[in-house]
C-alpha cells in the first residue's frame, strides 16, 4: 500500500499511467475486503429453524388392564366312587358325554341288597305283629287292673312289652330304610350336571365301599374357573390407586376378565373376577386370584394355561405417549424432546409407569399442553430452534 502512495506522489511523463495502475490495485484490495466481511457476516447468522411434527399433551380416561398369567380348572368337580361292595354290571354312560344330575352311570349286582331289604322288611312285619298284640294285652289288663283282676304288677309288665316292642319295629324299620339306601347304591349316578371323563373300571369289576373305588370323574366346564396370580406390591397398589381416585371402577364395582389364546386370540365369552386370597404366597410373594368365565361350547378345558386381561378401573386423566418419541439417557431414565422457550428443542426427563398398548402412561415430567416432538429426534439437539407442524391427533389405544 505504501508503494502504491509513492507512486502516486511522483512525477515524470509516466506518472499517469502509474496512477491508473495503482487506482486498478486498490479497487481489487477493496474488492476482496467486501467479499471477506460478507463471508464472515454469512457465518454470524442464526439458522433456519427445522420444521417438526409435535403431539400436544393432553390427559385422557384410559381404562388400565393386566395381563396375569391363569390356569383354567373346573367350576366343580365329583369323584364318582362306590359307596357298596359288588360286581358292576353294566356302564350306562359315554366317556366324555355330558352326563345330568341323577343320570344312571354304572350298575352294581343288586341281587345281595335286594335280600337284605327283604330280610329287613321281615323282620319290620314280624316285629309290628308282635307290637300290635302287647298293645291289646296292655288295653285289656288296664281295665281288669281297676277291678282288681290281675294285679298292678302284671299290667306293668304287660305296658313295659309294649314300649320295648315298639322300640324294635323303631329298628326294624330303620333297617329297612338302610338296605333301601344300600340298594340304591347298586345304581351309581351322577352327583351333578357337566362333562364326564373316561371309566375307571369296567363291567365284571369288583367295587368295594372300605377304598372307595374310584368310578369316574364328572366336571362342570361351563362356567369355567381361571386360577390367577398377581404380586402383592401390584395388589397394594392396585388399592390405593382406587382410594386415592387415580383410578375409577364401573358401577358395578368388578373386574371383567378376559381370557387371551394362543396366538393373542382373545376367546370371545367375558368373565369376571370373583375372589381374592387373604393370604400370600410364602414361596412367591403372590396374591392367589380366581375369575369365572362362560364356557358354552365346551371350547376351554380345564388344566389349560391361558393369559387373562383384567380391567382394573378407569384413568380419568392419563397421559401417553407414542413408545416411539421416548428415549433413554445415559442412567437409562425415560426422556423426551418437548420444544420449550423461544420455540427452542429441550430435553425432558420423564416418569414411566407402565406400557399401555403401545404407548407408555407419563405420571411425571410433562404438564398438559406442551408439546412433544415426534420425528427428526436424531437431528435435534437441546438449544435447536425448531418450528411446530400441524399432527393429527393421537387416537385413544387399548389399555394393558
Amino acid at each position: 500500500m505504501n508503494s502504491l502512495l509513492r507512486i502516486c506522489r511522483g512525477t515524470g511523463p509516466r506518472r499517469p499511467a502509474l496512477v491508473l495502475t495503482a487506482l486498478s490495485a486498490l479497487a481489487f484490495l477493496a474488492g476482496c475486503g467486501e467479499k471477506q466481511s460478507g463471508a464472515a457476516g454469512g457465518a454470524g447468522a442464526a439458522p433456519a429453524a427445522m420444521e417438526v411434527s409435535v403431539l400436544t399433551v393432553k390427559p385422557q380416561a384410559v381404562m388400565m388392564t393386566r395381563e396375569l398369567p391363569g390356569r383354567t380348572s373346573p367350576y366343580r368337580i365329583a369323584e364318582v366312587r362306590a359307596r357298596i361292595n359288588g360286581i358292576v354290571q353294566k356302564r350306562l354312560f359315554t366317556e366324555g358325554a355330558v352326563v345330568s344330575a341323577g343320570d344312571v352311570l354304572f350298575e352294581i349286582d343288586p341281587a345281595p341288597y335286594q335280600a337284605t331289604l327283604d330280610s329287613a322288611k321281615a323282620n319290620l312285619a314280624r316285629a309290628e305283629a308282635s307290637l300290635a298284640s302287647a298293645k291289646l294285652q296292655a288295653e285289656r289288663f288296664e281295665g281288669l287292673v281297676a277291678t282288681h283282676a290281675v294285679s298292678q304288677q302284671n299290667y306293668d309288665d304287660a305296658k313295659a312289652s309294649q314300649l320295648s316292642l315298639a322300640a324294635d319295629v323303631a329298628a326294624a324299620r330303620a333297617a329297612v330304610q338302610s338296605a333301601e339306601i344300600n340298594l340304591g347304591y347298586t345304581r351309581v349316578t351322577s352327583p351333578i350336571d357337566g362333562r364326564i371323563g373316561r371309566a375307571e373300571v369296567t363291567e365284571g369289576a369288583y367295587v368295594q365301599q372300605g377304598t372307595a373305588t374310584l368310578l369316574a370323574v364328572v366336571q362342570q366346564i361351563d362356567p369355567l374357573y381361571v386360577d390367577l396370580s398377581q404380586s402383592a406390591d401390584e395388589v397394594l397398589g392396585l388399592k390405593e390407586a382406587l382410594a386415592s381416585g387415580r383410578l375409577e371402577r364401573d358401577a358395578k364395582g368388578g373386574a371383567t376378565l378376559s381370557v387371551i389364546l394362543e396366538g393373542n386370540r382373545v376367546y370371545e365369552e367375558v368373565g369376571s373376577l370373583k375372589f381374592s386370597d387373604v393370604s400370600v404366597s410364602a414361596s412367591t410373594g403372590t396374591v392367589a386370584l380366581r375369575g369365572t368365565v362362560p364356557n358354552p361350547d365346551g371350547d376351554l378345558l380345564p388344566g389349560m394355561f391361558v393369559r387373562a386381561r383384567l380391567d382394573e378401573g378407569t384413568n380419568p386423566s392419563a397421559i401417553l405417549l407414542p413408545q416411539s418419541v421416548v428415549s433413554r439417557n445415559s442412567k437409562g431414565e425415560p426422556t423426551v424432546l418437548v420444544i420449550g422457550a423461544e420455540n427452542k428443542v429441550e430435553l425432558r426427563t420423564i416418569t414411566t409407569a407402565r406400557a399401555v398398548g403401545s404407548d407408555w402412561l407419563v405420571t411425571a415430567g410433562l404438564e398438559p399442553g406442551e408439546q412433544v416432538i415426534t420425528n427428526n429426534l436424531q437431528k435435534l439437539r437441546p438449544g435447536a430452534p425448531v418450528k411446530a407442524a400441524a399432527a393429527p391427533a393421537a387416537p385413544a389405544p387399548a389399555a394393558e
